[in-house]
């Protein structure tokens, strides 16, 4: 951990905070500069993640695991507060009425903090991705979600869950993919031999998945993490290849939905995509081309005349900008209930 240099302009300190499936990170920074923060330095506060109950994400945990990695950047920054902090939490749109009622009330005091912003993982990997400009990011890793906006209203699909959605995501990938190796066991239409191998070399006789898949609480990483291995197969199989073709159709078709149009909300008739930029991101399209190949062929088909681009920057990045932001009193992100939700002084 390097602590990042204390002089910079007069935005004052600001705090990110991304707190995901694989653990809790947190990064401090100077409000300014070209990507809104400057001399930033982060530091990983636990390697796992925040615990959930019955009345959603744990805020005391968040905090127990937040404040000591804050307190420690901030003295090896030399500063004594930050000017804002945005926390960004899987679970926030869904799980986070906990983290809406007592964070902001806690930061403040415990850091100074006098501006709050609690958002959604998705908004924070908007931010990192895109920053604060219109367009539409897809994050795909664990599970899927598009996100897009006009800089007036969000507009959300997808990222329901590996039971009910996250459609293109790497559990639904391994999923299929486990369903092939399955077939093939069981000789019946639509299985690979090849899948079959590999789901044997990860996980033992296929016939003992049912034992191993369903008890357990972490289910959709299991999913997740054979997902590698049906990008493996695709160049020489054909089911494994249809497996990422039918992904890159539903991404492509969650990118679409959340689009904006051009001239906003409101062009009656203006398809959705024209011109905007789509940024992918998150950890499944490290698979590479066998995903990202047929990914961009669908979105070219879908949306014609939409840029494609990588992402700028990770969630964490998202977060220290939106804090940045807040810090300067010049955040252009919209707010929404569920979504990104402000607190504070003068917000």
């Amino acid at each position: 951990m390097t602590a990042p240099p204390g002089a910079g302009n007069d935005g004052g300190w600001a705090l990110g905070v991304d707190s995901g499936g694989s653990g809790l990170r947190v990064a401090l920074g100077r409000a300014g500069g070209s990507s809104g923060f400057s001399g930033a330095a982060a530091a990983v506060a636990e390697r796992g993640p925040v615990r959930t109950g019955a009345s959603g994400i744990d805020a005391d945990h968040l905090l127990g695991l937040l404040l000591p990695a804050a307190r420690a950047l901030l003295t090896e920054a030399g500063a004594a507060r930050v000017e804002a902090v945005c926390v960004g939490a899987a679970g926030m749109a869904t799980l986070g009425a906990g983290l809406r009622a007592a964070l902001p009330g806690a930061l403040a005091p415990a850091l100074g903090a006098r501006r709050v912003a609690l958002a959604a993982d998705a908004v924070t990997a908007y931010a990192g991705a895109l920053g604060e400009r219109p367009g539409a990011v897809v994050a795909a890793g664990t599970g899927m979600i598009a996100l897009g906006t006009d800089l007036r209203d969000w507009r959300r699909a997808d990222g329901w869950g590996h039971l009910l959605g996250d459609c293109g995501g790497g559990a639904w990938i391994g999923r299929a993919g486990l369903e092939a190796a399955l077939r093939a066991h069981d000789g019946r239409p639509g299985g690979s031999a090849a899948l079959l191998a590999r789901a044997e070399e990860e996980f033992g006789p296929v016939a003992g998945l049912p034992a191993l898949l369903y008890p357990r609480p972490d289910r959709p990483a299991l999913l997740a993490s054979f997902a590698p291995q049906v990008a493996r197969c695709a160049a020489s199989d054909p089911v494994a290849a249809g497996i990422l073709a039918s992904a890159a159709a539903e991404i492509a078709a969650t990118a679409a939905a959340v689009c904006p149009r051009e001239g906003g909300p409101a062009a009656n008739g203006t398809a959705p995509g024209g011109g905007v930029v789509v940024a992918l991101t998150g950890g499944l399209f490290r698979v590479g081309p066998p995903l990202l190949g047929p990914v961009r062929a669908e979105l070219a088909r879908l949306l014609p005349r939409a840029k494609v681009t990588e992402a700028a920057g990770d969630p964490l990045g998202g977060a220290l900008r939106v804090a940045a932001g807040l810090a300067a009193g010049r955040l252009r992100l919209p707010p929404d209930p569920a979504l990104l939700t402000l607190h504070g002084d003068a917000l």
